[in-house]
């Protein structure tokens, strides 16, 4: 991997910073909360906390010497997938279970966290910081699911500990952008941790196309179902449109027609569908269909990758649109930022690409056309972790208002698959020249 050796000082200061994360999007639960599982898609609150902790375990197992678990009962309750491990644990069945109980959970959690910070405050080799540095991530990835779950859970009842304004849009005036083709290498090309499936950096080649400078809007998207979008086989692929049949879809997760109004009900409340916000909680087959009907099309990830962290004036690639500098509010609307909600489309000035491309980390995942697979050259760094997925899944990039900013990268490729839409989920089209 490329992970430079940390000083024990920071990845002590990462852990606890992530642990006091995932503790304040939990803070203000009530305890009848933690355990409630609304759909088969998503899990309860007290799971995540323990299944966080529990892949913690797995590394104290794989670098201590006779490391003995916590517990067999909730190994077995809190293993997700990995058959290395045992037999996991059925997910749609993660609610139904009482025992172990919340106070257990968070026990559980307060131990293994002790466990850990004992171990990192030493120094380690670098496999050993690597695999903890990897645990940390995995945290991140978790704190944005259970940020998806407390919105089909709770809405607008969840309580954040910390809620800012969104900023004000500074350009709303969409436009086309013109990106040359040729080699490009896509991939992670820095030297700080990233997942095994960034790597290699290759060289693929692309064709001359135009990107939109901005995400595809609320108001583009009604447009889409005034126009007998979700009405008209014509604009779907044929697993999409079936499943807009069985499920009688109309409109983005979460939207209700009320009278002649479009309504939404998530962390902001129940109100009017915002023309000017990304339009949100859509599939891979929403976000194809609107394409096609707009005569456009979903980037690659690697079209994608390009507009966002190519400079063609300086021939140089950096980690984020805006540069290698990390992320901050002035950049991006992340998990940090606190607004719990999407800012509006042409936001953020400071964090636009060299291209001109506005959002491209925050506030929406953005669906590309890419099948999720390794790169040519692919490693795996961790089994069952990310390549055991490697099938029927679409690539996502950018990250979201859910995000945590430690976990994200211009290179950073998320994977859903293409029927799912609980996810903090948007697009931008393109165009062929």
């Amino acid at each position: 991997m490329t992970l430079e050796e940390p000083s024990p000082n920071f990845l002590l200061d990462s852990f606890n910073e992530t642990r006091n994360t995932t503790l304040q999007l939990v803070k203000n639960l009530e305890r009848d909360d933690f355990g409630v599982q609304t759909a088969v898609f998503m899990s309860p609150p007290k799971w995540h906390i323990g299944h966080v902790s529990w892949l913690n375990e797995i590394v104290l197992s794989k670098t201590q010497d006779n490391y003995q678990f916590f517990s067999d009962e909730l190994s077995e309750y809190l293993n997700s997938y990995y058959n290395q491990f045992g037999k996991p644990h059925d997910k749609s069945k993660r609610g139904v279970m009482s025992r172990p109980t919340v106070d257990e959970i968070l026990e559980y959690f307060d131990v293994i966290t002790n466990r850990v910070r004992e171990v990192i405050s030493r120094p380690l080799e670098k496999e050993t910081a690597y695999l903890f540095t990897m645990a940390i991530h995995h945290e991140c990835q978790h704190q944005e699911l259970l940020v998806y779950d407390l919105q089909h859970l709770l809405g607008d009842q969840y309580k954040p500990t910390k809620v800012n304004q969104s900023p004000v849009s500074s350009n709303k005036e969409k436009k086309s952008i013109k990106i040359n083709g040729g080699l490009y290498n896509l991939g992670y090309s820095g030297k700080d941790y990233c997942y095994d499936i960034e790597l290699p950096e290759h060289k693929t080649y692309l064709n001359d196309y135009q990107i939109d400078n901005l995400l595809t809007s609320n108001a583009e998207y009604l447009e889409f179902i005034q126009d007998g979008g979700y009405d008209d086989y014509s604009f779907w692929l044929s697993d999409g449109w079936d499943i807009v049949k069985k499920n009688e879809w109309k409109a983005p997760m979460y939207w209700e027609k009320e009278g002649d109004d479009w309504i939404t009900r998530d962390f902001a409340g129940k109100r009017k569908i915002n023309p000017d916000e990304p339009v949100c909680h859509v599939s891979y087959y929403e976000a194809a269909a609107y394409c096609k009907w707009a005569n456009k099309r979903l980037p690659t990830e690697a079209e994608w990758e390009k507009a966002a962290l190519w400079n063609d004036e300086k021939e140089v690639k950096t980690i984020f649109p805006w540069g290698n500098e990390k992320p901050t509010e002035l950049h991006a609307n992340l998990l940090e930022s606190s607004i719990w909600n999407c800012s509006d489309v042409g936001a953020y000035e400071d964090g636009k690409s060299s291209y001109g491309c506005y959002q491209m980390i925050g506030d929406v995942w953005e669906w590309t056309s890419s099948e999720f697979m390794g790169y040519p050259g692919f490693k795996s760094g961790f089994d069952e972790y990310n390549d055991k997925w490697f099938t029927n899944q679409k690539v996502l990039r950018g990250g979201s208002f859910g995000t945590p900013s430690r976990s994200i990268r211009g290179s950073y490729r998320n994977f859903f698959r293409l029927d799912e839409r609980w996810l903090i989920s948007g697009f931008r089209c393109v165009k062929d020249i």
